[in-house]
């Protein structure tokens, strides 16, 4: 038996009473006439799509009905009553509940049960090209559930486009901007704070954010700091990432942060063992102890085909590490992780390790703890303008020795030069400071 049935004609269906979303069928993209069944932010104008339920499957009249049936399952028909959405539950409920939560998530729940992980189904389980505060973005271990953001095909249809912004597939806490099976951009592993890639620049003041990592689910979420100031994440049709805040003095989303910040958030734009470095002329350059694999196209900076290593490391011959300071760590592909080890025991395991090539901590909270190492080549790796962390990578014992070499002898020079700048500068200093004393007194002369 039914419960309840809501035919729409271009009205509101559900407002949520305190903060600013509105659910409706009224949604027309654009110059579309196709229409959906979405929810967006009724303060603003024009009003902002979050989120649409018949993304692919738009009804073309202006007649729809949405049908909650006993079992708690929402079915949308078009005027035909043929049904061009439904959401799925895994269980039934004895009293379905529909409530568009002040959050902005639709969630069909048993009676008065408010707890989120007991709803029979939600909208926030299933983004479209917004991240709302509060949304899980990432993965259910046990479920399968993949909760991520793909952008509209264009301004004009909401159907799902060539991007997907997403949890790693491959199992790490870190996220990818994707076409397809092709990497795009990473955002680096979560250190404690922050998304790995991201400069440490000032303060935030509109959100905190946090990775959660269980057995049972990995997922980022935010929240915001102040609940009048609406700011989401949400990715355009061209797949361009960035979070956006509303400016009530303009009536207009303003840009808050962008997740590609420049030319080294390529993926791989180096290839493997380079660094990208957005403050030198060329780009791109080669780690320590590595050279061009092929110089001549590297000069023409082709740099796909990355860095090789200049010496062949020799195991258990006097390898040692390399510190590189404030980068965005490699790609995690082929590497392996530890939560509860310091960073001594780190570099410890991975020189015992013939296969391993570099280490680090897993956290920078609290000085730093939990273990990085890599078993193959570094891909990826960006030197940050500010903030990023710390990376030691392995070298053969005579590259060492020729790179101390190289510093002690960049340490004379920078000595002698400083030298040669400050004896002048204190001779003409005191030649200054004797004439202005006889100036001064001219009759002890």
């Amino acid at each position: 038996m039914e419960r309840f049935r809501v035919v729409f004609v271009c009205i509101f269906l559900l407002i949520s009473p305190v903060r600013i979303s509105a659910i409706s069928a009224t949604l027309t993209p654009g110059s579309s006439n196709n229409r959906y069944l979405g929810i967006w932010y009724k303060k603003t104008s024009p009003g902002t799509s979050v989120w649409v339920a018949n993304r692919e499957k738009p009804i073309v009249d202006r007649l729809g009905v949405l049908n909650v049936t006993a079992q708690g399952v929402l079915l949308l028909f078009n005027s035909t009553n043929y049904a061009v959405w439904s959401s799925n539950v895994s269980r039934t409920a004895l009293n379905p509940v529909v409530q568009l939560l002040d959050s902005g998530n639709l969630a069909v729940k048993d009676g008065n049960d408010n707890n989120p992980d007991n709803f029979l189904w939600q909208s926030f389980d299933y983004p479209s090209e917004t991240l709302l505060p509060g949304m899980k973005w990432g993965k259910n271990l046990v479920t399968g559930l993949d909760r991520y953001i793909s952008p509209w095909k264009s301004s004009d249809d909401p159907a799902r486009g060539d991007f997907a912004f997403r949890l790693d597939p491959r199992g790490y806490n870190q996220m990818l901007l994707m076409r397809g099976l092709t990497i795009l951009f990473r955002t680096g592993t979560w250190n404690g704070f922050r998304w790995g890639g991201v400069p440490d620049t000032v303060s935030n003041t509109v959100y905190r954010e946090q990775f959660v990592s269980t057995p049972n689910e990995s997922y980022y979420r935010f929240d915001l700091l102040n609940s009048s100031i609406p700011s989401r994440l949400v990715i355009s049709p061209a797949g361009i990432p960035q979070r956006l805040t509303w400016i009530p003095q303009t009536n207009l989303w303003g840009s808050y942060s962008v997740v590609q910040i420049d030319q080294c958030d390529t993926y791989t734009l180096c290839g493997v063992n380079g660094i990208c470095s957005i403050n030198d002329q060329a780009v791109c350059s080669c780690l320590e102890s590595f050279v061009p694999k092929t110089p001549d196209r590297w000069n023409s900076q082709d740099w796909f085909g990355g860095c090789v290593r200049r010496t062949q490391l020799g195991c258990n011959n006097g390898d040692g590490f390399l510190k590189h300071t404030g980068v965005k760590l490699p790609d995690m592909s082929d590497s392996w992780v530890n939560t509860s080890m310091s960073l001594n025991e780190c570099g410890d395991m991975c020189l015992s390790n013939c296969s391993c090539v570099a280490y680090s901590n897993s956290d920078i909270r609290g000085g730093g703890s939990g273990c990085y190492l890599w078993f193959s080549e570094l891909k990826d790796t960006k030197q940050l303008p500010q903030g990023g962390e710390d990376l030691y990578i392995r070298m053969a014992a005579s590259e060492l020795r020729s790179y101390e070499k190289k510093r002690s002898s960049s340490r004379r020079k920078l000595r002698r030069i400083i030298v040669g700048i400050l004896i002048p500068s204190v001779v003409v200093l005191v030649l200054g400071l004797i004439l202005y004393m006889r100036r001064k007194n001219p009759r002890r002369q």
